[in-house]
């Protein structure tokens, strides 16, 4: 039974059936873990066979599935657990410590993308806006790919991983004032107050909690836990944080998971095992969706024509050598190996290019065909990562197989 979902509900042949919703997750979840068992007996991550699975059962091969609210909304839910796992795992004393390389590793990573995107498609005799646009989407940096790669190896607490884990959250701002300026331009108008505003409130929330949030939830949950009765009240706590963080995140101009990732810095020094096991296993559930819908993204039919197939390949080309010589060549100074790690961890692109390239195609400033091209950079980025960067950290020590519990590739 072929089961194709439109874009903007879920429903298998016109109506909704009673089997739609099992059938959908036990059609992703279980590809996306076979393919992942293939691939890592193959030696390699097995993230890559998680988003192949999506390309497999989406439109660009049998189209059983296609994305749809229901699918977005357990994607979205799967990367903000993702990153709450990643956060758990780091000290915001460390990465603090490291914020000035940080910063200039995202801004690089911000420039020099950006730059050649724009300077790519004005020279390819593309529009001026839609030229920018590209160029916007292409300075976004998919952080719950490497994190995920770096904690299966158990790398997380390696220099390169934790300023990747930094620079990944002050590149989300910069991508933010980017996409906020590029949006004005295409309505016409560039407001600064309400820009500046934006990027006041973005960078004092991440500063907030960065520097004050372990501290005091180290105060406040213990005493929290004293007095509540319901079962599971620790980690009832950490969702209550999880959520609440992520929501403030999104007021704050800057997306959900840094809000997520926040959340579990801030918790790293005041939960136990429990709760730790707890987020795990919803991880370990929610992941593959939002690997798969990656890949379910992917639509090749735009790509008949030769010139957009040659388009795509300059972009996705630039895509990676602008990621990885710009944040690279930032960090030269803490050696080549490590200039290497963080260039190809700043490299995937993942949902927030697909999201600036959504908002593009909504404005109506970007076309079918440029906007299959970011979309297919964006999944080509994502699918490049983890190979790369298994080789990258090779000579690296990690604790690999000490945490049955946290290895989710």
């Amino acid at each position: 039974m072929i089961f194709a979902l439109p874009l903007t509900g879920f429903l298998l042949a016109g109506t909704p059936k009673a089997t739609d919703l099992p059938l959908a997750m036990l059609l992703i979840f279980g590809t996306a873990k076979l393919l992942a068992e293939l691939f890592e007996r193959l030696g390699q991550p097995g993230i890559v066979g998680e988003i192949l699975a999506g390309v497999l059962l989406g439109p660009s091969a049998l189209a059983w599935i296609a994305p749809n609210e229901l699918l977005i909304a357990l994607a979205d839910l799967g990367v903000m657990f993702l990153l709450f796992r990643v956060g758990l795992e780091v000290k915001p004393s460390e990465l603090l410590k490291l914020g000035g390389t940080a910063a200039f590793v995202a801004a690089c990573g911000v420039v020099v993308p950006f730059l050649m995107g724009w300077g790519i498609m004005l020279l390819w005799g593309e529009p001026q806006i839609e030229a920018i646009f590209v160029g916007a989407a292409m300075v976004a940096t998919s952080v719950g790919i490497t994190a995920q790669v770096l904690a299966s190896k158990g790398l997380l607490q390696a220099r390169a991983s934790q300023i990747i884990l930094a620079a990944a959250v002050i590149d989300d701002v910069l991508g933010l004032l980017v996409l906020a300026l590029v949006s004005s331009m295409a309505k016409g108008r560039v407001n600064v107050a309400e820009i500046s505003l934006t990027a006041a409130f973005a960078i004092g929330f991440v500063v907030l909690v960065a520097k004050w949030g372990a501290g005091t939830m180290v105060k406040v949950v213990p005493r929290m836990q004293q007095k509540l009765r319901v079962g599971e009240a620790e980690f009832a706590l950490a969702m209550v944080m999880l959520f609440a963080l992520s929501l403030v995140a999104v007021y704050a101009g800057v997306a959900a998971i840094v809000g997520a990732f926040l959340a579990g810095m801030a918790l790293s020094g005041s939960i136990g095992p429990r709760v730790r096991d707890l987020a795990h296993g919803t991880t370990e559930l929610l992941v593959p969706f939002f690997l798969a819908g990656i890949g379910l993204h992917v639509d090749a039919s735009v790509f008949g024509n030769p010139s957009m197939l040659t388009l795509a390949g300059i972009i996705v080309l630039a895509a990676v050598v602008s990621k990885v010589a710009g944040c690279g060549l930032a960090s030269l100074r803490l050696g080549k190996a490590d200039a290497m790690r963080i260039g190809v961890g700043m490299l995937p692109r993942g949902e927030v290019g697909m999201v600036v390239a959504q908002i593009g195609f909504g404005m109506g400033v970007i076309s079918q065909n440029v906007y299959a091209v970011v979309v297919l950079m964006a999944v080509a980025t994502t699918l490049i990562a983890p190979p790369l960067l298994r080789i990258a950290y090779r000579d690296t020590a990690g604790v690999e197989g000490e945490e049955e519990g946290f290895r989710l590739g």
